[in-house]
């Protein structure tokens, strides 16, 4: 019995097939489920939609079409020509015409990305891929529209876990993309790439092909020609959909745990609200959270300092759990001018805003006739100061024992100055004379700054005091071993920095 029913199954599904009849739900079937599940429109949304004219974005176009009704959607339709390909204008003429034939409004940008990404200082993927999303978001708040569409699909996240994997990343960049991100959506992310040429080939519609992505120049690239078609051939057929499972399944895990971050964050952080905000750690909330969670916790305030919420790695992550252990008042300098300040058992992060504005200055030369028993005022600009004063032993005895700790007020001998002072910004060839046993040896300012993490945005603007190329103090940071007072010690510079409106004790 069972055996006739199995033989009744086999015959059926043969029949559809030799009909051309598919079991499997349409693409528009797809996508319409896709989008309710991740909740990505709502009843008269206006969708901006990025349009290249290739395959996915093409794809993206009609299936939104045909979805319109169903949510009475808005659509607008955004493309941006780089200016690198000859053959762009082709490609904006096609999908204007897409868009004109159908009533959509069409907006085309012309942007020199290769200009961009030499202002910025990026690559000129990373170029494009920001002016992108700028001209998106910009339509978007001319037209009134809620969402913005972009045409990522399975092996696009496929490709970005690869990526995202071999540079190094935590559970976050292991999702790769997700369905939806605040205002922007994917809702031809549940497509493979064969899925959508097949869509557009069965009614006939034709699409632009970028050379671009024929080459091997960009990284993504070499996953998709190279990497992912020998992990399907040879290792794992259907290898992209087992990633695509994985993905989801960290991506539930990755929103489990940023609850918990979350919770951790209400015990552990008080928020000091300024224009750059503060946040200050309990040490004792802090180290009760399992290892994880503080790495967490730390990596979610760092990049909430950051520009962007980039350029921060797992080493500053690293760096700031460790200021908890050991102890004393210590300070550590991040990218962006961010500071983790451990005091009195209570963790400081922070990125003040007047610390990492243009703090260059006029050289300023000081003889050695100006500096007497009298405190006198150096201006350095921005609020700025540093006081110079003579302390005579023989006139004023003072114990050598109560050299300051100050991180700010510095004393040095005096008698082994020959020539005059002078305060600057740090130029090429300042060294420091450090000690290495016994021995004094000179390092060079830039060296002592990069062992010293001190972010290269910082670098320029920390004020020098030097006689010639020696530093006697990088302030705030290192002073030379040669100036430092000893027992032989007859007068002392005492130099003291000033900074109004800033904290400047550790």
């Amino acid at each position: 019995m069972i055996f006739v029913k199995l033989v009744g199954i086999v015959k059926e599904y043969k029949y559809v097939a030799d009909k051309g009849i598919s079991m499997r739900k349409s693409v528009e079937e797809q996508i319409f489920e896709y989008c309710e599940k991740h909740h990505m429109l709502e009843e008269g949304d206006g969708v901006v939609m990025g349009v290249s004219g290739g395959a996915d974005s093409v794809c993206l176009l009609f299936a939104l079409l045909e979805l319109q009704p169903k949510w009475n959607l808005r659509l607008h339709v955004v493309h941006v020509n780089h200016g690198i390909r000859p053959d762009a204008a082709e490609d904006a003429a096609y999908v204007k015409q897409l868009c004109e034939e159908r009533g959509i409004p069409f907006y085309l940008y012309e942007v020199s990305v290769e200009e961009v990404a030499k202002e910025r200082g990026c690559s000129t993927e990373e170029a494009g891929r920001q002016v992108r999303y700028e001209t998106f978001a910009q339509v978007m708040g001319e037209a009134n529209c809620q969402k913005i569409a972009v045409a990522h699909n399975r092996n696009d996240r496929a490709e970005t876990m690869l990526f995202h994997l071999f540079r190094g990343t935590g559970l976050t960049g292991l999702a790769g993309i997700r369905p939806r991100r605040e205002q922007i959506i994917r809702p031809i992310l549940c497509l493979s790439r064969t899925e959508i040429e097949e869509f557009l080939k069965e009614r006939g519609i034709a699409y632009r092909h970028d050379s671009t992505n024929d080459e091997d120049d960009y990284t993504r690239n070499k996953i998709r020609h190279h990497i992912l078609p020998y992990a399907e051939q040879e290792i794992v057929q259907g290898s992209v959909g087992n990633m695509i499972r994985t993905a989801d399944i960290l991506a539930e895990t990755e929103q489990y745990i940023e609850e918990q971050v979350q919770m951790a964050r209400r015990d552990c952080v008080t928020t000091i609200p300024e224009e750059i905000p503060r946040f200050l750690l309990n040490q004792t909330a802090f180290c009760s959270l399992h290892k994880f969670m503080k790495k967490r916790l730390i990596l979610e305030l760092l990049k909430e300092l950051s520009p962007e919420h980039k350029d921060i790695a797992a080493i500053h992550v690293e760096d700031v759990c460790l200021l908890f252990a050991g102890e004393g008042n210590r300070e550590i300098h991040l990218p962006y001018g961010i500071r983790a300040r451990r005091q009195y058992g209570e963790l400081y992060l922070e990125r003040p805003t007047e610390c990492y504005t243009s703090y260059e200055f006029e050289e300023i030369i000081i003889r050695q006739s100006e500096i007497t028993e009298d405190e006198k005022m150096f201006p350095l600009g921005c609020g700025r100061r540093i006081y110079m004063k003579c302390l005579d032993l023989d006139k004023n005895p003072i114990n050598l024992q109560d050299i300051p700790k100050n991180q700010y007020t510095k004393w040095f001998d005096y008698d082994k100055i020959i020539g005059c002072l002078v305060l600057r910004n740090r130029k090429g060839g300042d060294y420091l004379s450090m000690r290495c046993g016994e021995a004094l040896q000179h390092k060079k300012v830039k060296n002592y700054m990069i062992a010293e993490k001190i972010p290269k945005i910082c670098r320029g603007q920390i004020p020098i005091l030097a006689e010639g190329e020696h530093v006697l103090w990088l302030v705030g940071y290192r002073i030379s071993e040669y100036y430092k007072v000893d027992e032989n010690t007859k007068r002392i510079l005492q130099v003291r920095f000033e900074q109004i409106s800033r904290i400047t004790e550790r």
